[in-house]
């Protein structure tokens, strides 16, 4: 098939910049997507191969033959009883379908309310949403998914249409509008912040419409990430593919050069001082041991990851995890 006209990726349109992000850069996102449509070996990345690399698992497959075992095969695979009957092992056989319902979990909560260069978190995990969102539409696979916040949800059931993957993307655009309005109310009223659901609280209403062979991406900072939300992706890893898109701000990362910054959460101002060397070096190792502990978390789970800054162009970042994961 003939590769679509080329699309210059790093298009300064293609980047959404600030605190909160607009419907229209939502939809624009489908022309980036159609820079990762095609790959070098023509296969979509949107549904059952190129961004999916690990065998297919779970009962996303039907029944096709019975063979004789071979080396390498999956011993899940043998059929137990007609090994029995003909005393010589014997495996089943699968044909994949030919489409896989694509699931997207956005974070929207207050903690993805923070950018110090280019975009807020929540500004580029809405960004990612509407990538793999129009990806999943162009491939001809059904879409769906839940955006969440601190207090509420949305869950959108996956459809293989454009009107489905508008009405989640309008969500994706409401709850990133909700979050300054949420900030601000936090400030007149601390027992608003009560309510912290977190990303537990989220994986456990996307098992509701997630089906064995679905792909997940949970699009987070997994700040609230605990022992439930991990139990949780256990769950779905094991007859999903399962991959997590890690965002976080650069000053998260590091600490900046050594000075007094004012910093603000849109209402209140402060200052930050990096002038010690031993709080910027304590500062960098904890964000290293939170990403070692995410990492190791997800490897035992067999889940991928793709780590998102929010200072560089959302869809160069997926093209450089597709060619290194290639």
């Amino acid at each position: 098939m003939p590769a679509k006209q080329q699309i210059d990726p790093n298009h300064a349109r293609y980047q959404s910049k600030g605190a909160s992000i607009s419907l229209q850069q939502l939809l624009v996102q489908r022309y980036a997507a159609k820079t990762l449509e095609y790959s070098s070996h023509t296969r979509s990345i949107a549904g059952i191969s190129g961004l999916h690399l690990s065998k297919m698992r779970g009962r996303g497959i039907d029944f096709e033959e019975f063979r004789p075992y071979q080396a390498g095969d999956d011993i899940r695979l043998i059929d137990w009883r007609v090994t029995a009957r003909t005393s010589k092992p014997v495996t089943k056989v699968f044909r994949e379908e030919r489409e896989r319902p694509i699931i997207l979990a956005i974070d929207q909560t207050h903690n993805m309310y923070f950018g110090s260069q280019i975009a807020f978190k929540s500004v580029i995990a809405a960004q990612a949403a509407a990538v793999f969102c129009w990806l999943a539409i162009d491939n001809g696979d059904r879409v769906g998914g839940l955006v969440f916040s601190d207090s509420r949800s949305s869950l959108v059931r996956p459809k293989r249409s454009r009107r489905s993957a508008m009405h989640l993307l309008n969500q994706v655009y409401l709850y990133n509008q909700c979050l300054q309005e949420v900030t601000a109310a936090e400030h007149q009223s601390p027992l608003a912040a009560d309510f912290r659901p977190g990303l537990a609280h989220a994986l456990g209403q996307i098992r509701r419409i997630t089906k064995p062979g679905s792909t997940l991406y949970v699009i987070s900072d997994f700040t609230t990430l605990d022992e439930k939300a991990l139990q949780y992706l256990n769950q779905l890893s094991r007859h999903n593919n399962v991959i997590c898109c890690f965002v976080y701000d650069a000053l998260e990362e590091t600490l900046p050069v050594p000075g007094i910054y004012s910093i603000t959460d849109g209402n209140r101002k402060g200052a930050l001082n990096t002038h010690s060397n031993k709080a910027r070096i304590r500062y960098r190792d904890q964000f290293k041991q939170r990403m070692e502990r995410l990492e190791l978390e997800l490897d035992r789970r067999q889940i991928r990851l793709i780590k998102m800054r929010t200072n560089q162009l959302v869809v160069e970042q997926i093209r450089q995890w597709i060619a290194k994961n290639s």
